[in-house]
């Protein structure tokens, strides 16, 4: 029974993470490179497999940061410098693993043929229009609930 329930603790800390706004914007940055990954480009198993670890690698340690900067908050509220250290070395792992996926993704994805093909089909008017709204939406689900927090304080 105990081995379920560490699921069950490991989805709250999902959930926990959810609310962080930079947790939504690695979760929205990975569907779109899923979905023009899938859309675009033939990626053999090899391929995804890179793809899915940088991604997942990011949006876990994003994650991790997260558990550090609640558990830092919580132990003290005063200024710290080793706990500014802790937070600091925290988001500078996830900004090491972004930087790691950012070259994946420009290793896997760079080819001017496809670019073309890419514009191609984004220049019928309700694809492009879909993308927007795609975008859009994306935009909201990052920024509205913070916005939303900073307002009803």
């Amino acid at each position: 029974m105990k081995f379920f329930k560490s699921f069950y603790y490991a989805g709250r800390g999902i959930v926990a993470a959810f609310c962080g706004r930079n947790f939504r914007f690695h979760i929205c940055a990975a569907a779109f490179v899923v979905f023009f990954a899938a859309r675009f480009y033939s990626f053999t198993p090899e391929r995804w497999a890179i793809l899915i670890l940088a991604c997942s690698s990011v949006i876990a340690l994003e994650t991790v940061n997260t558990g550090i900067e609640n558990l830092a908050d919580k132990v003290t509220e005063e200024n710290s410098h080793r706990i500014k250290l802790a937070k600091d070395c925290a988001a500078g792992g996830v900004l090491i693993a972004a930087t790691g996926a950012a070259a994946v993704g420009f290793l896997l994805f760079w080819n001017t043929d496809i670019f073309s093909l890419i514009f191609l089909y984004f220049s019928e008017p309700a694809r492009l229009a879909a993308l927007v709204l795609a975008l859009a939406a994306a935009w909201g689900f990052v920024f509205l609930p913070e916005y939303r927090r900073k307002r009803d304080k």
